[in-house]
């Protein structure tokens, strides 16, 4: 799904009005419809509803979702604000609007309403067209709903929140849902607005899907439809040896874990056969807790300290649970040496990385890194704010010719070509210790079967999230452990074998 800029959005609307063809108040009609029942299944008419229009025509679906609400007995109470020029659909919503109840005008603080506890207040005073901070009694107004103590729906966007780019000096509305339409925003996909956001729902109405596919974007947002379809389906007389060589290259002392997780994530991604090259202390550990799976000595007792033989591997993951010493770069350097080589680097190979730079020039192309912040910190440097620093994920991906799988709610994969897609699966419960260790094995285990770097990190991030969200559904977010995830893994592949059987 792709992202679109404010710009964008704006002609994809003027497009569609122009070539369904459908008239810009029609078109506005059904937004507000498609909000209005989304709205009707979530809140009770019992519920007083407030909603602040703008001038503009985010104001007028404010006036269109007023008047639906109050066909079906919702006590709604608008306040729209002064201005010498209101848009065109604004003025016909609230002619119709104004023959079914009063209208409040608020043109001084004064008139802000005094909000029950148990009111909706619904944002309909700025859309995504917004491209200047809020002043005035509009920033009033704002402050008044945010120190209130209501359940507060944005439509479209949040005001005062950008689409497309940063605006930290801007008063904004903090919302508990934003209700938008066709395609998400940028914005509601970085942390720094997840409180002008709160839980996001993007509904069809219908705009031209033509113009939608034309339309050149470097953001997308990875979600089932696209996923599902490219998964490969397994074949009759096919044999593990189809189904990929995996190298886990993992573990130190007291870090053994970090090897188990990986590995028990990569079989059950579906690898063909998984190799561990691990330090002597972990060959007890892993035989036991893997029997699956093939070992291979380091001749170190406590760490890994020389490269294994690489033939005859599809792929190979190299970092969990490392210790980081002199020795692990050097195993690094000659790793990398294999260019040709399909690599997933983690955790500790990460760290590695970030305290000798240098490395980074001699990553095999299409590497795959999978930072968490602090990580991508430490290998990037910092930034002021999460729009400085998606602009240097995309820098940082292109100049070294890797995907960095930058990890967290909505976690990026980033592409040497600029290319960014958020994912869409994942909860909080998978903030937990190990979970990025599975996601490191259910990538190589991608790559060795045969998908492309870049698809196998699109769609490890998404499977890794899909399975987190089952562990979720059954023990809740809290409870969650990362071997509640790999459990989860089989979810996916469960609903994969269902939809290759129709």
């Amino acid at each position: 799904m792709k992202i679109l800029s404010a710009d964008q959005i704006r002609a994809l609307d003027a497009f569609t009005i122009q070539n369904e063809p459908i008239s810009s108040i029609d078109l506005m009609e059904r937004a507000s419809a498609t909000f209005v029942n989304w709205f009707i299944e979530h809140f009770n008419p019992d519920r007083e509803v407030y909603i602040f229009c703008g001038p503009g025509n985010n104001g007028g679906d404010g006036l269109a979702v007023a008047r639906l609400l109050t066909q079906v007995q919702y006590s709604v109470k608008v306040f729209v604000f002064p201005s010498d020029k209101y848009s065109a659909d604004f003025e016909i919503n609230f002619r119709r609007l104004e023959k079914l109840i009063t209208i409040s005008k608020i043109s001084s603080t004064e008139h802000i309403p005094v909000f029950p506890k148990a009111a909706v207040v619904i944002d309909a005073i700025f859309g995504s067209g917004l491209s200047r901070p809020v002043g005035g009694l509009y920033a009033d107004v704002i402050k008044s709903i945010n120190e209130s103590s209501t359940i507060k729906i944005a439509i479209d966007i949040a005001s005062g929140l950008f689409c497309d780019s940063n605006n930290e000096d801007s008063v904004k509305v903090k919302v508990d849902y934003t209700f938008t339409f066709q395609l998400p925003k940028l914005s509601f996909l970085l942390p720094q607005n997840e409180k002008f956001t709160g839980s996001w729902i993007a509904r069809d109405i219908g705009l031209d899907k033509t113009f939608i596919e034309d339309q050149s974007s470097v953001f997308s947002y990875v979600n089932e439809g696209e996923i599902f379809p490219l998964v490969k389906p397994r074949k009759k007389f096919s044999h593990k040896g189809d189904y990929g060589k995996a190298l886990i290259m993992a573990g130190s002392f007291g870090m053994m874990g970090a090897a188990v997780l990986s590995g028990k994530a990569c079989y059950r991604a579906g690898a063909g056969l998984v190799k561990f090259y691990t330090p002597k202390c972990g060959v007890q550990i892993l035989q036991s807790a893997l029997p699956e799976a093939i070992l291979s000595a380091d001749p170190e007792e406590n760490f890994i300290s020389k490269l294994p033989d690489l033939a005859g591997f599809n792929a190979v993951a190299a970092g969990p649970g490392w210790y980081e010493g002199d020795e692990s770069t050097n195993v690094l350097r000659l790793l990398f040496e294999n260019k040709n080589l399909k690599l997933v680097l983690d955790a500790g190979a990460l760290n590695v990385l970030s305290k000798n730079k240098d490395l980074l020039k001699s990553l095999p192309d299409n590497t795959i890194l999978t930072p968490h912040p602090g990580e991508f910190k430490r290998l990037a440097g910092d930034f002021p704010d999460d729009y400085s620093r998606l602009d240097g994920l995309r820098k940082f991906s292109a100049k070294y010719k890797c995907i960095v799988v930058l990890k967290g709610a909505n976690t990026m994969v980033a592409s040497p070509d600029g290319n960014v897609s958020f994912n869409s699966t994942g909860n909080p419960g998978m903030a937990t210790a190990g979970s990025g260790d599975v996601l490191t094995g259910i990538i190589v285990s991608l790559l060795a079967q045969g998908y492309t770097p870049s698809f196998s990190a699109k769609l490890g991030v998404y499977l890794h999230g899909y399975a987190g969200d089952s562990a979720a559904s059954k023990y809740g977010t809290a409870s969650i452990i990362a071997e509640d995830i790999i459990e989860g893994i089989k979810d996916f592949y469960l609903k994969c074998d269902k939809s290759f059987s129709n």
